[in-house]
């Protein structure tokens, strides 16, 4: 298990092996992470388990989704986002913030495979070396 939590340690988070990693240049994961990009590992919903509670913040992506996304109540870490489907569950994954692992190691394993919504990625932010390149979302 790869395990991580937010800055105040209220909320923690057990993940098995992700199924991708990924650096997001769109411009709500600037605004919820307040960086230029995020870095996340993509999970099934069904393999992440969260202790705490976490707030959830709707919002409607410019895809027309409906996604969630969750943080710390007590010091606003960004945890974890999903699309919701029409008949209001969570989609098969989620979107964990990379940041918020506690292992080192782990990250370092977990280099970005992929570079989604480059379209919108700063001038000087180079490309990873090695990761696919998507001028929008990543297809499932």
């Amino acid at each position: 298990m790869i395990v991580g939590g937010c800055f105040c340690g209220r909320v923690r988070v057990e993940i098995s092996q992700p199924i991708v990693s990924a650096l997001c240049h769109c411009l709500d994961c600037r605004k919820l992470t307040g960086s230029p990009y995020s870095y996340n590992v993509i999970v099934r919903t069904a393999e992440l388990h969260v202790s705490g509670s976490p707030k959830e913040v709707p919002k409607t992506a410019d895809s027309g989704n409906d996604i969630r996304n969750y943080f710390c109540p007590d010091c606003g870490t960004p945890l974890f986002g999903r699309k919701i489907n029409s008949a209001g569950e969570p989609d098969e994954t989620t979107v964990v913030r990379a940041g918020i692992l506690d292992d080192a190691e782990k990250l370092n394993e977990q280099k970005p495979q992929v570079e989604i919504y480059t379209d919108t990625r700063l001038e000087w932010i180079s490309p990873i070396e090695g990761a696919s390149q998507f001028k929008g979302m990543l297809s499932q």
